[in-house]
């Protein structure tokens, strides 16, 4: 095992992982409602659920 002679300072070692990013999550609008919502995740609108422009789900009316 090869071990390290010099401790690598933590500037030394942040350096390193610069290409890490955190990425905002990719908008899509909705063609039927124009809702902008994550891609491949399900969204409200006026109390319906849609997926791909499709109602999945209405809001219970009894509460």
């Amino acid at each position: 095992m090869a071990h390290p002679k010099h401790k690598i300072s933590n500037t030394r070692r942040d350096k390193r992982r610069t290409h890490y990013k955190a990425v905002a999550p990719t908008l899509a609008t909705c063609p039927v409602t124009g809702t902008v919502h994550i891609y491949h995740r399900a969204y409200w609108v006026e109390g319906s659920l849609y997926y791909k422009g499709k109602v999945v789900m209405q809001k219970n009316e009894a509460e």
